[in-house]
């Protein structure tokens, strides 16, 4: 497979599908919101990873979803 073709944009969109199709992916999502971030609340993707138990990209989605619901909801 010839990766040159795919532009950063391109495989962030490979990486989140991937995410979002993991079986645990709203249990992550759920409990990363509503304990890890009440609790630590500037956790970086690397400490939500191993925190976790997740591989980095999982928790690299995670964190950016998150914020992006945080900026966007009034």
């Amino acid at each position: 497979m010839d990766l040159t073709n795919y532009s950063k944009e391109n495989l962030w969109q490979m990486l989140t599908e991937a995410v979002h199709a993991s079986v645990m992916y709203k249990t992550h999502m759920a409990y990363t919101r509503d304990v890890v971030l009440k609790e630590t609340p500037n956790i970086t993707h690397i400490e939500l990873s191993q925190r976790l138990n997740i591989t980095l990209g999982e928790a690299i989605v995670l964190l950016h979803e998150l914020t992006a619901q945080q900026t966007s909801s009034p």
